[in-house]
């Protein structure tokens, strides 16, 4: 029920009473190890997520990374396992005293009333790797039993979340482990510890070349989950393939000596490169920023009020009787008049240009 790394696996045992107890006192999340002050971040779905704030804005980072795909990861395990889940709490920290990952993830138990206190590590700058270390955890929880505390159990829960984060926790492998030890047989039968890395190494290998047979992993974890606690790989195998299981050892061993390289080409839990058939997950894309408030642009003065026109005076009526109606000859009757009469009035007085005024007038008028 431990996430570790190969070089950090210890043996230990798994204290039911211990969780029992704890089970029954609980009031809040009753963490494993942490003794903290846990600060709460959020709650997405079924996962509230915490983390210990005397550690700053990166590990805060880690677990709003955390809380933003919490919804997304319980809904990938309940559909990997076929079980409806339950709520669980989880809390970033520095376990192990270190933040880059490597501390690994803990809980007390293999379903959701025992184990729903997860503890992860954090891993600055890296929350991808916080998120594998929380589905490895969440996906015990689904196991019901024991199953989480033994080899295979450890196994399973190393593979979903390589499936999910394409394999981000790539230094926790214990495959090359089991090679350099000899390849014991853990097919045949199983380790009561998830702390030993050659059966986890065994295992974890095993399932890479189950998947590579065309068995999905979801098949894989419900057909486990149904074995229950004392289900070894070669039961897997029988259940799956249909073949004998003691043919499994014996498949399982020349399957890998057609490897590449056979057994000394082992440098990863993955050898039979069952990871690229997974679908690869959308890297999250964070939401687009809000656009900054536009201030209120004040008011446009109003346009000033049009400058009065002048009054256009009104063109007046046509006098009757006016020039307009003066009859030619009778015009012309008194400029004949004033011509032989008095032609320096009409020189002096009576300017030419009026005359000539007169004149067009005339022109006009015929």
């Amino acid at each position: 029920m431990a996430l570790r790394r190969a070089k950090d696996l210890r043996r230990r045992g798994v204290c039911r009473d211990v969780a029992a107890q704890k089970m029954q006192r609980r009031v809040g999340p009753q963490w494993p190890s942490f003794v903290g002050t846990a600060t709460l971040v959020g709650t997405s779905g079924p996962v509230t997520v915490y983390y210990d704030a005397t550690l700053g804005a990166q590990a805060l980072q880690n677990a709003t990374d955390l809380l933003a795909q919490a919804a997304s990861i319980a809904t990938y395990n309940n559909t990997l396992f076929g079980t409806s889940g339950g709520p669980v709490n989880v809390i970033v920290f520095a376990l192990g005293g270190v933040t880059d990952g490597t501390g690994g993830a803990d809980h007390d138990g293999c379903d959701y009333a025992t184990g729903q206190d997860i503890e992860v590590d954090a891993s600055y700058g890296q929350s991808i790797r916080v998120q594998a270390l929380f589905e490895a955890e969440l996906s015990e929880c689904s196991m019901g039993g024991n199953l989480c505390g033994y080899s295979t159990g450890e196994a399973l829960s190393r593979w979903t979340a390589a499936w999910l984060t394409n394999n981000a926790l790539p230094d926790f492998a214990t495959a090359p482990i089991w090679v350099q030890d000899g390849m014991p047989n853990w097919v045949d039968q199983l380790e009561q510890t998830d702390q030993d890395a050659d059966s986890i190494g065994c295992g974890m290998v095993f399932l890479s070349w189950m998947i590579s047979q065309g068995h999905t992993l979801s098949t894989i974890a419900e057909a486990m989950v149904g074995l229950g606690d004392n289900g070894t790989l070669a039961g897997l195998y029988a259940k799956l393939s249909g073949q004998e299981a003691v043919s499994a050892w014996t498949n399982f061993h020349a399957a890998i000596e057609a490897l590449p390289g056979g057994a000394a080409g082992i440098t990863s839990d993955d050898p039979f490169n069952a990871l690229s058939s997974a679908p690869q997950q959308p890297v999250p894309v964070p939401p687009p920023a809000p656009p900054l408030p536009v201030p209120p642009q004040p008011a446009p003065p109003p346009s000033p009020p049009p400058a009065p026109q002048p009054p256009v005076p009104p063109v007046p009526a046509p006098v009757p009787g006016g020039v307009t109606t003066v009859q030619t000859d009778a015009l012309e009757t008194f400029i004949s008049w004033y011509e032989a009469k008095d032609p320096w009035f009409l020189r002096e007085i009576f300017p030419r240009n009026v005359r000539q005024a007169i004149v067009e007038l005339q022109n006009d008028l015929d």
